[in-house]
């Protein structure tokens, strides 16, 4: 079986953002960039499944300029066989976009089993997997936690409000992962040595037949509000007031 995962370049999550000045987007000079690490546990979960054999290759793709190739690289590094770069200048393409793309490559792919992260952190829109599996119409499983796969079958126990949920699927299907499926593994130096001798091709949007666009329009981008200070109270008394009249949540 191959599995075929998505990843997404973004600012690493150590990182503190910087907004620029004419608040026309985030800062992005000399930021470390990292892969997504919801993306990272999905490649990690895929390379488990190569490991113990239920899964024969491991795939990785990425859509954006020449820079995104180093998380491709990163991927093959914690054991995913090859990579597919998609080149679009835009770096900034909608979660509809993202999943035409991504549709096209699974249809000549032909993996049995699709992983993404569940969401990204830089948007946060939590939707191109769902709208991969819609389009693809293959069932799905969103937000797992834990993944079996048998035969023709995979079982993904998901988090849901109430606790978990225990769901089984017909592959191929579409699964988004969540941070407790499981922790990436470092990659060493001769790992990220032997994945600049893995094969990567390149592809584009024309080539798959789709004309990508952004969807939405940044306006502008402000940072958060700088947080107060504690204020010290005498007594209960003054604690209730103050929860009352000053912070209005009482």
């Amino acid at each position: 079986m191959k599995v075929l995962v998505a990843v997404k370049r973004v600012i690493d999550y150590n990182v503190k953002v910087r907004v620029k000045p004419d608040h026309s987007n985030v800062d992005l000079a000399n930021v470390k960039m990292s892969i997504n690490p919801f993306c990272e546990i999905a490649v990690e979960e895929a390379v488990r499944l190569k490991e113990s054999g239920a899964a024969s290759e491991v795939v990785v793709v990425s859509i954006g300029p020449k820079s995104v190739q180093d998380q491709i690289r990163a991927a093959m590094a914690m054991g995913a066989d090859r990579g597919i770069w998609i080149e679009t200048a835009e770096t900034d393409l909608g979660a509809l976009s993202i999943a035409r793309l991504l549709a096209q490559v699974v249809r000549d792919e032909q993996p049995g089993l699709v992983l993404l992260g569940k969401q990204s952190i830089d948007s946060d829109n939590n939707q191109t997997g769902q709208m991969l599996a819609a389009m693809l119409d293959y069932p799905q499983a969103t937000f797992a936690s834990k993944l079996t796969v048998t035969g023709d079958e995979a079982e993904v126990t998901r988090e849901i409000d109430g606790g978990l949920q225990t769901l089984a699927l017909k592959l191929p299907a579409v699964v988004t992962t969540d941070l407790r499926l499981n922790e990436p593994r470092y990659i060493k130096l001769p790992d990220i040595m032997k994945a600049k001798r893995k094969p990567l091709a390149q592809t584009s949007p024309e080539t798959l037949g789709v004309t990508p666009s952004a969807g939405l329009k940044l306006l502008s981008v402000e940072p958060p509000a700088e947080r107060q200070g504690g204020v010290m109270v005498e007594s209960v008394a003054a604690l209730v007031d103050a929860l009352k009249n000053q912070a209005r949540v009482l």
